[in-house]
């Protein structure tokens, strides 16, 4: 399939990504291939190569960060397609070690679509065709993690204390829903920055917190206190309260962790 894919006029490469690039799959994992393309891609050459009945969606048509493709059942398992614009990777790659980076509204990403996916995609996954050597070019590149963007992503940790300065308000008039999405965004950004202090690349939320509370610059019992705070807020103003204190800990404690080189251990 990914040699075929590298025939269609656009398309520059294929690269087998997610789980079992990274060998993280369980028995029902999808096949994820990114089909790196420039320029005009021939969408009506991938609808063939897809068959009938599959709808492909073109560049822009799954959102802003997750520029398209499809989803495909062969021989009853999942193969989904996923478009890349090689040239905004680049692009985003030569952001990255400027130390510049960003998170955008994107579907399915309840976090945000960090920008510094794109190139931990490549450097994650493995090349399956590649007939100019283009993707194979760049991953190289990509084996070395940008100082740059470490020091930036880890920087940017300040923002899970104002998450929890703002639960803290919601708290006080029992506001669940605010609390909830300030607290689990505050963890978020501390993945993001515990995962950028490790030098590696954090693709979206699935399975980021497992990984980041193993981490050597994860604080003591992170993993254990993050999923207590997350899993059980609480409803009234006391319950809430109470969570929120906790989540401040935990925030000092990650970044009291991130300012030692070997994350206080």
């Amino acid at each position: 399939m990914a040699r075929r894919l590298a025939e269609v006029p656009g398309v520059v490469g294929v690269v087998l990504g997610g789980s079992r690039a990274r060998g993280e799959h369980r028995p029902d994992s999808d096949w994820d291939l990114g089909i790196y393309y420039r320029g005009g891609l021939d969408l009506d050459a991938l609808r063939d190569l897809a068959g009938p009945g599959v709808e492909v969606a073109g560049p822009g048509g799954w959102g802003p960060w997750v520029d398209g493709g499809a989803w495909l059942t062969v021989d009853g398992v999942a193969v989904d397609w996923i478009l890349r614009d090689l040239d905004r990777v680049e692009r985003i790659w030569a952001d990255c070690r400027a130390g510049r980076y960003e998170v955008g509204v994107q579907a399915g990403h309840p976090l945000g679509f960090w920008s510094p996916c794109y190139p931990g995609e490549l450097a994650l996954g493995q090349v399956l065709a590649d007939p100019d050597g283009a993707l194979t070019e760049l991953r190289a590149e990509l084996a070395q993690y940008p100082e740059a963007l470490r020091t930036a992503l880890v920087a940017a940790v300040w923002e899970a204390g104002f998450l929890v300065d703002g639960a803290a308000k919601g708290a006080a008039r029992a506001d669940v829903l605010y609390v909830a999405l300030c607290l689990s965004r505050a963890v978020g950004v501390l993945v993001q920055a515990l995962f950028a202090h490790a030098r590696r690349w954090c693709l979206n939320e699935k399975g980021a917190f497992a990984v980041a509370e193993t981490l050597p610059g994860a604080p003591a019992g992170f993993g254990a206190r993050g999923r207590r705070l997350l899993a059980a807020p609480g409803g009234t103003p006391a319950e809430l309260a109470a969570t929120v204190a906790d989540a401040r800990l935990l925030v000092a404690d990650t970044v009291a962790a991130l300012r030692t080189p070997a994350g206080g251990r």
